[in-house]
């Protein structure tokens, strides 16, 4: 092997002759050599430039080997670098030592060249065959988080899809989906900023929650046209039959949650599904939680689709303006919404306004293209 023959092998002996003997012995068949008579000197010199192996004598003033190669073993860079022990102490207690302290080898003085050669060379194979698999073994995770990575977002715009075919029957106007997702994520991003709710929110709750937000509204899938699509107020009746849409969303979710009990994403699908139509004083449904008994995620989904629900035209009223939506989310705060969320909600309006426009004329444009497409 090439690299084999061009490995750096690093000698340190404080006796003259026999460091002198080892480096010309190594050189001879090719290896690059760096010779140190001082322990400290080769602990300092080869952190920057670690060796491809050790060859170490036991016996210096300084440190000796023992110390030596357990200080190599210390450090990140040089603990993979093999330590060959060449040593005028024979006893067996030297000998375990030097394996305790991170030796691979032994060799006792007088050695005999070609089986010192053959040593070196061996542990060098194991090196290089070592460094392969290591490579080998990150090139294999690489492609199986990549292939993870695949799957998912492939399940997360499976789980999209199928929450847009659910919307698609009442959003005449289209893009909720997508506009409350981000919504969500601005929210929490902002209220994280706030001491009340910093600890319950972390980079995988924003995650989750951005990706659990699309299945707020799932369970319409079961609703009649003839009350999704009313013009009109719903009548009382009509109104219950209205709020069992909650429930169908929960059970379709949970039937799922059997089989992966853990899932912290499908958990918080659950609870967004549940409780978004919770109000903070208590009146809201299916269960009348109130303030902190809704969870987190809950009640930040509640303001986000009140908000764009405000904004969109619906069978039943026209789009109203940004001013006229905030200021009855304003209003609301402490009886409907939670008031941090209110909070963290005045504080980015102007963006949450921004991305509705950026969304909504990205969609307009997707349409255009489609219509032209079609036609052509």
């Amino acid at each position: 092997m090439r690299e084999i023959e061009r490995a750096t092998i690093a000698v340190v002996d404080d006796t003259p002759e026999s460091l002198k003997l080892i480096q010309c012995m190594l050189e001879t068949v090719g290896y690059n050599v760096l010779a140190y008579s001082s322990s400290r000197q080769a602990l300092v010199e080869t952190l920057n430039a670690p060796p491809d192996l050790f060859i170490l004598d036991i016996t210096m003033p300084e440190m000796d080997g023992f110390e030596l190669c357990e200080q190599l073993k210390a450090h990140q860079d040089l603990k993979a670098v093999p330590v060959i022990f060449i040593s005028g102490l024979s006893e067996f207690e030297e000998k375990v030592r030097a394996f305790s302290s991170g030796g691979v080898d032994y060799v006792t003085k007088p050695f005999n060249i070609d089986e010192v050669l053959a040593r070196v060379k061996t542990h060098l194979k194991l090196q290089t065959m070592q460094r392969e698999l290591q490579r080998h073994s990150l090139h294999l995770e690489d492609l199986v988080q990549e292939k993870i990575q695949e799957i998912s977002d492939a399940q997360l715009a499976t789980i999209t899809a199928l929450a847009n075919l659910a919307e698609s029957r009442d959003d005449a106007t289209g893009g909720h989906i997508e506009r409350t997702q981000d919504f969500c994520r601005a929210l929490a991003e902002q209220l994280r900023k706030r001491s009340a709710y910093a600890l319950q929110i972390d980079d995988v709750f924003v995650n989750n929650l951005y990706f659990a937000a699309p299945l707020h509204d799932i369970g319409k899938v079961g609703i009649r046209d003839s009350i999704l699509l009313k013009p009109g107020k719903l009548s009382p009746d009509e109104f219950e039959i209205m709020k069992t849409h909650v429930m169908i969303g929960v059970k379709t979710l949970e039937s799922i949650r059997g089989r992966y009990p853990d899932n912290e994403f499908l958990n918080m699908g659950i609870n967004i599904t549940r409780y978004h139509h919770e109000k903070w004083d208590g009146k809201g449904y299916p269960e009348g939680l109130a303030q902190t008994k809704i969870p987190l995620c809950a009640r930040i989904m509640a303001l986000a689709d009140v908000y764009d629900a405000l904004r969109s035209r619906r069978p039943y009223k026209p789009p109203f303006s940004h001013d006229v939506s905030c200021n009855i989310i304003f209003e609301s705060s402490g009886s409907h919404f939670d008031p941090e969320v209110v909070a963290a909600f005045k504080e980015i309006h102007y963006d949450l306004s921004c991305i509705r426009d950026r969304l909504h004329q990205d969609l307009e444009t997707q349409s255009s293209t489609n219509y032209a497409g079609q036609n052509e």
